[in-house]
């Protein structure tokens, strides 16, 4: 009974730090794929609607990133022990 409550804890807490990492993946791509377009030199330095769905998809893509890289290495050190 406390060894399942222990991997219950475990397991919740993995997916909580997957959830944040992901989150924090994705604000990142999202502002740094906005500041790219609000400060390049030549770019019209206008935020469109163009500007916002490509960071949106970036910051999306970044996430999926993210979490697929922690689901590889929690799987890979599962099978190493």
């Amino acid at each position: 009974m406390i060894e399942q409550n222990k991997d219950q804890d475990s397991d919740q807490a993995w997916r909580t730090r997957r959830r944040r990492a992901g989150i924090t993946a994705f604000l990142s791509g999202l502002v740094a794929t906005l500041a790219f377009f609000a400060f390049f030199p030549g770019l019209p330095h206008v935020i469109d609607w163009g500007a916002i769905l490509v960071s949106l998809a970036v910051g999306g893509l970044a996430q999926w990133c993210c979490q697929s890289w922690i689901s590889r290495s929690a799987k890979a050190k599962a099978e190493h022990m």
